[in-house]
């Protein structure tokens, strides 16, 4: 068997080589606690439609159930950190607002590609077996970050660095190596509840507990629904994901700005028009988003998402460019541009509208925005 000490040593090397910016090591044992957490949110629905969550608990919730030989698990981080702060976009209302981790090329292909070169090493060094995991297998990587010492996990459920701020994407290496563990990272929130208190949906029902059925990321991207008309107007320009209670961390004072090229933000996707968004189809939305992130929801969806930004952008411009959407073949989109308009038209202008496209409307979706 290697020194531990030399082997770590040597991992966190090639590791660093490779791009990442902090390693740190852990064993797979004591997340009793969080897979506690973990079932309270599922007991909850705060999960709402992500059923994916419920299935697996048992591997999420201790590592040797997802793969018996694991001895330790080495949690990796690479900073994507903003250059301008992402609060500052929100005023913009004619452009739509993307979260920064989204706006450069997909972290889930830029890791998992960067963790099997570091496994790959490690393998052949170690002849030790290795498994690796980026936010796509039942594995709780934010509890094993802040148990490795990585971060630790704030009041708005995300992990926290001091040396990074909110800003890292985390992937994770399984393997039979035996590694000595590193310490956990103390909670340094302390008083502080910015990240609660700047939530503009209340999605933070307390403290450490994230209601997603109200969170303006999971409403945009994970949620495949007609999104309730108390969250439109709190959406603003936000278009995919949301960054607030990230971006609001004191913690991001010592946040470095990121360095690796794939996640450079396209200038396309910094400060997007709405007006250029709002007329993208299914062929033009796959070429704008190609490699990124925003392509894994698909055209429907983001073009609800710009339809309720026009709807909040006070600019009566779009009102052409959204009447067309009354024609579109998704009922979800048509149902959002009803709604769109109803926010920009005059009382006149909306009841003609409503006249001409309501009759030959059979969507009872559709129908209940027309008639609200």
């Amino acid at each position: 068997m290697p020194d531990e000490t030399a082997a770590k040593n040597y991992i966190i090397k090639t590791a660093k080589e490779a791009g990442f910016d902090v390693i740190r090591v852990t064993d797979p044992s004591g997340l009793e606690v969080n897979a506690a957490y973990f079932q309270q949110f599922l007991d909850k629905g705060h999960h709402g439609d992500m059923d994916w969550m419920r299935e697996k608990t048992d591997r999420r919730s201790a590592p040797r159930v997802l793969w018996p030989d694991v001895k330790s698990i080495i949690l990796l981080g690479m900073n994507y950190g903003p250059d301008q702060n992402p609060l500052d976009a929100l005023t913009s209302k004619n452009i739509g607002n993307i979260s920064v981790y989204a706006r450069g090329k997909d972290y889930h292909d830029v890791v998992k590609k960067k963790l099997k070169q570091v496994a790959r090493d490690l393998h052949n060094k170690f002849d030790a077996d290795v498994k690796v995991f980026v936010d796509t297998a039942p594995v709780m990587e934010k509890p094993l970050a802040a148990k490795s010492g990585l971060g630790w996990q704030g009041k708005h459920t995300n992990l926290v660095s001091r040396d990074y701020g909110s800003w890292l994407f985390l992937g994770s290496i399984f393997t039979t190596l035996s590694l000595s563990p590193d310490p956990p990272e103390t909670d340094h929130c302390g008083s502080c509840t910015k990240c609660l208190d700047i939530c503009p949906t209340n999605a933070f029902p307390a403290p450490n507990q994230l209601d997603a059925r109200r969170c303006i990321s999971y409403l945009t991207i994970e949620y495949k629904g007609h999104i309730a008309e108390e969250f439109r107007k709190p959406m603003g320009n936000r278009i995919y994901g949301c960054d607030d209670c990230l971006a609001v961390c004191p913690w991001n004072k010592f946040a470095k700005k990121l360095d690796e090229p794939a996640y450079l933000p396209r200038p396309e996707l910094i400060h997007p028009e709405l007006g250029d968004l709002i007329e993208l189809g299914d062929a033009s939305f796959r070429q704008v988003f190609s490699g990124s992130p925003i392509k894994r929801i698909k055209r429907d969806y983001f073009i609800r998402n710009v339809l309720i930004a026009a709807g909040n952008s006070q600019n009566i411009s779009l009102i052409p460019k959204i009447i067309k959407h009354l024609e579109d073949p998704a009922p979800i989109i048509r149902a959002m541009a009803v709604w769109a308009l109803a926010q920009l038209c005059d009382v006149n202008e909306f009841d003609n509208l409503r006249k001409n496209h309501r009759s030959c409307e059979t969507d009872q979706d559709v129908l209940i925005e027309w008639d609200r």
